[in-house]
């Protein structure tokens, strides 16, 4: 199974949609801040799980989510509410204590993988308005292979 993560678009979706359309994920998780735009769910062949972003304005959409990927729980938020301008510690405390195995997060605009013993913490970046040294637009793949095992990947454009 391949999911693609994705945050901070910002309706500026063409990178976006390119990378849907190279990478044919069997899911899109999206960490938040698109604009409001419906792009994201129509450029998808698949599954479009979306959180609200802090400049998510007027949405329908959900603040977090909890998913099951394979055998992972799997806690989605944009994560602005936990701070992780400041570091990731109190995400990785919060997804610990809700029993997640994975936590998706965006806000940044910084692309992160960080596997610790309790849980691991993935931030696609941005695909469309990096921040990161370079500034190159970024997302991340989660690929399960056929034990189950998750294995992640930040991507550049």
């Amino acid at each position: 199974m391949k999911v693609l993560i994705v945050s901070d678009t910002h309706r500026k979706n063409e990178n976006y949609i390119e990378t849907v359309r190279r990478q044919h994920p069997d899911l899109v998780v999206h960490c938040g801040d698109t604009g409001g735009s419906e792009d994201v769910l129509e450029a998808a062949d698949c599954p479009v799980k979306i959180v609200l972003g802090n400049n998510d304005f007027f949405s329908y959409l959900p603040r977090e989510l909890d998913l099951v990927i394979g055998p992972y729980r799997v806690w989605v938020t944009h994560g602005h509410n936990y701070y992780v301008n400041m570091g990731v510690e109190n995400i990785k405390r919060e997804a610990v204590a809700r029993g997640a195995d994975i936590v998706l997060f965006g806000h940044t605009h910084r692309p992160l993988i960080d596997i610790g013993e309790n849980i691991i913490a993935v931030n696609p970046g941005s695909i469309s308005y990096p921040r990161q040294e370079g500034r190159r637009p970024s997302y991340a793949l989660m690929e399960l292979d056929d034990g189950e095992k998750a294995h992640f990947t930040i991507k550049y454009l």
